[in-house]
């Protein structure tokens, strides 16, 4: 007679192929990357936009994005089967082998950095493969080692439109820095949500955060609030200099100051609900300015 536990193992449905390559690329992430990086490329342009090279960029920043968040898996792997959120990974469930992943993403995204080589220009190869180094070979081992693995994995995370800056104009001015600091930004409140409510989980793996011991949620609270307010001052400087309207600048202030209020809503109450509230408004707020951003561009 089977157990009990048997039986719950029979009836879980075991993932596809596609299912699993899924989530060893990080096909969310990827996602966000694509988008961040086209953004950079339309607000970078100058005149029509170039759809051929627009689409060379992002397929060589997928392919970089999508062997970045591989070999991450790799490296992460014994830790990830120590987690709840992370344990059905592919590499960790042993539905794949680690040397695959390896290969896999390697592979990737070598081949991303050299087709950008080809289709761009040298300035988009670099920021590109600086991308894939630093979160790999930076953010990756630090998440063990220091609280402030989550400023250095911001960078990876905020040059996409740089990318696409790039490979727009093959230069890197004000305005682009200025997309790079926004997106670096959000990334804070959006990461101390998710922290602190896995944070049990990362304390399991043996992370270091900074949420390790804040049961009450107010020091990832304040950073969130402090961060989010950061935000909003930063979020209006493409107003200022000329790169949107000042509709956008309207537009900004409005998301800029729903975001601020629900992290301090999160910084009083410190409870699932507001941090689970922070993390979404986080998701919100991010396409919202960016689609205002595009649409309001001068």
């Amino acid at each position: 007679m089977k157990s009990a536990e048997a039986i719950a193992a029979s009836a879980t449905p075991i993932p596809s192929r596609w299912s699993d390559f899924s989530q060893l690329i990080k096909t969310r992430l990827t996602f966000l990357v694509l988008v961040t990086t086209a953004v950079g490329f339309y607000v970078g342009t100058r005149g029509p936009v170039d759809l051929l090279r627009l689409l060379n960029v992002l397929l060589g920043a997928a392919l970089a994005a999508a062997g970045a968040s591989a070999l991450n898996q790799w490296w992460e792997r014994d830790l990830d089967a120590l987690m709840f959120r992370t344990r059905i990974r592919p590499v960790p469930a042993g539905r794949m082998r680690a040397a695959s992943a390896l290969i896999l993403g390697s592979s990737l995204a070598v081949i991303g950095i050299i087709y950008l080589a080809f289709t761009t220009n040298l300035l988009t190869t670099i920021v590109t493969a600086l991308t894939v180094v630093i979160y790999v070979c930076a953010y990756t081992p630090l998440k063990r080692l220091t609280a402030t693995n989550t400023l250095i994995g911001a960078v990876p995370g905020a040059l996409p439109p740089l990318i696409g800056w790039a490979a727009a104009r093959n230069s890197l001015d004000f305005g682009a820095w200025t997309l790079f600091a926004i997106v670096f930004v959000w990334q804070m409140p959006h990461f101390f949500a998710i922290a602190w409510l896995c944070r049990q989980d990362y304390e399991r793996a043996g992370f270091r955060m900074l949420s390790s011991d804040d049961e009450s949620g107010i020091r990832s609270a304040s950073q969130a609030v402090l961060f989010c307010m950061l935000l909003l001052l930063i979020g209006g400087i493409p107003s200022f200099i000329g790169m949107a309207s000042s509709i956008y600048l309207l537009a900004e202030i409005i998301l800029g100051g729903l975001f601020t209020g629900v992290a301090m809503r999160f910084h009083s109450t410190g409870n699932t609900h507001n941090a689970r509230l922070l993390f979404l408004s986080s998701i919100i707020y991010l396409p919202l300015l960016l689609a205002v951003l595009m649409l309001t561009k001068t």
